[in-house]
């Protein structure tokens, strides 16, 4: 029996969700969707064009009001189905995320599904928690509050290594506040961002708070960014789009939430349980096949351990099982796509001229050099300034250096323009606090790398952007703070008038 998701007879009314039902695009320009793992269309839509946007849009307007005036216990009862929705639905949805990636069903299952369900479930909760300063007379004559409002319609970007996921983070916080969204996922991979409005629409969520536009970045993506009613941008992908992003928005001065690049550094100290950080170093590296802007990308490990360090590394990725992502069996799976695999191949190769592929480097031969598929690739003997070291490669590639002094290690880990995650390997509790100060990230784990859970907040410093996923300082990425300030002396002449007219009485 074949058990990947039938994407062409599931979503038969198109690629596009407005105002509660799947609709077609009507741009024109068809796109197909390649099983990653095979190279095979397994579904072919017309991509959303303008007039899906401003439909979208429209929709979402429409809508605002209504669910903006819900109460947040009826919005988080809303919510709470939507969990529930989700949590029924759990095989599709991995199914459909699996199909779509080429994950491994055992990461759909085990993390991709369930953490999205989580998610929701705690944004059910937070959503009756909006908090604001207490009320109180902070000067004399007045008491002054704090409201929280929605922002308005959102319109958000998401990227495709984790499509499930990033539209929940994307959707979550901003319709937990109140707001309304237009979400577009990445071209490649639609599947799971319909499934989930639809099952937003089925937990009793009003037709048009959550939309789905599946369209062309440089047309669909700038016109929803620069939409003048849209009132707020989060955008998830690249630097170097983010900037792009950014433009755009700022011609209508949106609010504007940015999670984008990383480099993340895996810092070994030499008082490290060897095997720990072995373990943690390619679990970490190749999660998602490496596609994952928090996953460990450059190892800095200090000297007396460096040796031992790379040769368990080589040798533990050498284990590390490619195959069908539907294969329970199946550790890795393949890159999202042929053009990122060979975008990933470069790095690769041009580093050969100046650093050792220890082992990996390739495409792997027999059935599975029809996908998208990479080896597990370790690098040695790069200098801190190449590319492998500095570029964001976004495939299962890691480059280890070494380090002589705590103080060399900590600077390494802070040399690239990134700053989204980290991580520390050390039995000191003194030396590894020491890291967490110092190493400029959103998150630093110390002893592990990569978890992440709803409750604390996920996002990046310097070129890796600004503004939290998750948490609920991620909710309040999406509202209004509004100061309201009531007069308590019933005086029609204040004291302050004088600097206006008159003197002193």
């Amino acid at each position: 029996m074949d058990n990947r998701f039938q994407a062409q007879d599931r979503f038969a009314d198109g690629a596009q969700y407005i105002g509660g039902r799947l609709r077609p695009g009507t741009s024109g320009q068809m796109h197909h969707v390649i099983d990653p793992a095979t190279g095979d269309k397994v579904y072919t839509y017309e991509r959303a064009g303008r007039a899906e946007v401003d439909a979208a849009v429209s929709a979402a307007r429409e809508a605002l009001p209504g669910w903006a005036a819900a109460t947040p216990g009826e919005r988080s009862d809303a919510m709470h189905r939507f969990a529930s929705v989700l949590a029924e639905r759990a095989d599709e949805l991995a199914r459909a995320e699996s199909l779509q990636c080429g994950k491994p069903i055992k990461l759909t299952t085990e993390f991709d599904v369930p953490g999205t369900v989580d998610n929701t479930a705690f944004f059910a909760g937070a959503a009756r928690h909006l908090e604001g300063k207490s009320a109180g007379e902070y000067e004399r004559d007045h008491t002054s509050y704090i409201r929280r409002e929605p922002i308005g319609v959102v319109g958000s970007i998401a990227p495709w290594n984790y499509p499930l996921q990033m539209a929940a983070w994307k959707v979550l916080p901003a319709i937990a506040a109140g707001n309304a969204i237009v979400l577009k996922p990445a071209e490649l991979t639609p599947f799971t961002s319909l499934l989930f409005a639809e099952a937003a629409t089925e937990a009793g969520i009003p037709d048009g708070v959550v939309n789905i536009v599946t369209g062309a970045g440089r047309d669909v993506g700038e016109h929803l960014v620069g939409h003048p009613d849209v009132a707020m941008t989060s955008f998830t992908g690249s630097t170097g789009v983010g900037k792009r992003v950014a433009e755009v928005a700022t011609a209508t001065v949106k609010r504007l939430h940015l999670e984008l690049g990383g480099k993340a550094p895996f810092v070994v100290f030499d008082d490290a349980d060897l095997e720990a950080a072995v373990h943690g170093a390619v679990a970490a590296s190749l999660i998602n096949a490496g596609q994952d802007c928090t996953a460990a990308t450059r190892a800095y490990v200090q000297r007396p351990l460096y040796d031992a360090f790379v040769s368990g590394v080589a040798d533990l990725m050498r284990t590390v099982r490619l195959g069908d992502p539907f294969d329970p069996s199946t550790d890795m799976g393949p890159l999202v796509s042929h053009v990122h695999r060979d975008r990933v191949a470069g790095f690769v190769e041009r580093a050969r001229s100046y650093a050792t592929v220890v082992t990996g480097g390739g495409v792997p031969q027999g059935e599975l050099a029809k996908g998208a598929y990479y080896l597990p690739t370790l690098v040695t003997g790069a200098a801190q300034d190449s590319e492998v070291v500095q570029s964001e490669i976004f495939g299962p590639v890691l480059a280890v250096l070494p380090f002589d002094s705590d103080d060399e290690g900590i600077a390494l880990a802070n040399d690239t323009p990134y700053g989204l995650a980290a991580s520390a390997w050390s039995r000191d509790i003194y030396r590894a606090n020491r890291a967490t100060r110092e190493i400029k990230a959103g998150c630093v784990w110390v002893n592990d790398h990569i978890p992440i859970i709803s409750e604390m907040p996920h996002g990046g410093y310097k070129a890796s952007g600004y503004g939290k996923d998750m948490s609920s300082y991620s909710l309040e990425e999406y509202t209004q703070v509004k100061h309201v300030m009531y007069d308590n002396s019933a005086v029609a002449r204040k004291d302050w008038h004088r600097t206006i007219f008159g003197d002193r009485p």
